[in-house]
């Protein structure tokens, strides 16, 4: 087994670059993410890293200005990179580092790679404009968006056996992985109702919006007269934690590292649900989040498996 000059195997000069540019994304673009990935051993960490680079991307595209022509000729662009990658197509001296780094991470973990095909497919809804009738249809775009980072994460961090878990509840962590996503989507949608809205985007289902009196969506710092936007939270809020319930059954089924990543990672977004539901209306004035000391705390409970 060659190994280079840091001592992680199977990882090149020009390898170890691109990672460092994945990492060095995901430490200025994705702070709530990087909090959980410091805990994962060093190359479970660089694959999630590259993971998050070049989902970043992605959304970035669909939250760019470029008209939604571009941003669709773009995505396609993208898709044509991941098929590279699936296709063993990425050399190392590739000049796209992300490409480089999500190439080499898919050679050393069993990546579902398709799961990127999902979130692009989920990103081309936001560039149609797409709203949602009901939580059956938002759930679905909640799976591309987010469901499929949990099951492109599990390739990464693997399952293991564990006391009172049985073959057949092991076979069930991905859709555990995909719901646990679900429960981190809704609660940014939470979060992000007015910063969405002044995008012209609208994600809660028209059926519970119209149920709180709030049929035409939420689009200023007050919530609309008559409307029961506090208990159009609530309602959502206790959705989004029967999702943590069942997402967090897939604990049990991940080392010590990589389950306190998890935690860490899902404790920051439950303690942010927590607070929107102390707050409704805290998220009309502007975005909710969480100091970090809070995030650091809620990482070291991960990892002493108290989370």
């Amino acid at each position: 087994m060659s190994r280079t000059v840091d001592g992680s195997p199977h990882a090149s000069a020009p390898v170890l670059a691109a990672y460092r540019y994945c990492e060095a994304v995901t430490g200025q673009q994705a702070r709530n993410f990087a909090y959980g990935i410091r805990l994962l051993p060093t190359e479970k960490r660089r694959a999630m890293s590259a993971l998050y680079a070049f989902s970043r991307r992605v959304d970035d595209i669909g939250d760019g200005r470029l008209d939604a022509d571009a941003k669709r000729a773009r995505l396609a662009e993208t898709r044509a990179v991941l098929d590279r990658i699936r296709n063993g197509g990425i050399r190392e001296d590739d000049t796209d580092p992300v490409a480089v780094a999500l190439a080499h991470a898919a050679r050393r973990f069993p990546i579902p790679l398709g799961g990127l095909d999902e979130l692009i497919d989920g990103v081309l809804m936001d560039v149609a404009g797409q709203t949602y009738e009901t939580w059956d249809d938002l759930k679905a775009y909640c799976r591309c968006v987010a469901g499929a980072i949990g099951r492109l994460s599990l390739g990464v961090f693997g399952t293991v056996s564990a006391p009172g878990v049985g073959a057949r509840e092991i076979e069930r962590a991905p859709e555990y992985a995909d719901t646990l996503g679900l429960a981190l989507q809704l609660t940014n949608i939470l979060r992000d109702i007015r910063e969405d809205a002044a995008g012209g985007r609208t994600y809660l289902p028209a059926d519970d919006l119209a149920k709180f009196g709030c049929p035409a969506g939420i689009h200023t710092s007050t919530a609309p007269p008559d409307a029961d936007f506090t208990g159009l939270v609530h309602f959502e809020v206790r959705r989004a934690r029967a999702l943590f319930a069942e997402g967090y059954r897939l604990l049990p089924m991940l080392d010590r590292r990589s389950g306190a990543c998890v935690a860490a990672m899902a404790g920051i977004y439950r303690r942010l649900l927590e607070r929107i539901a102390r707050d409704p209306e805290a998220v009309l004035r502007g975005r909710v989040s969480l100091p970090g000391r809070e995030k650091a705390y809620v990482a070291v409970r991960g990892l002493a498996g108290l989370d």
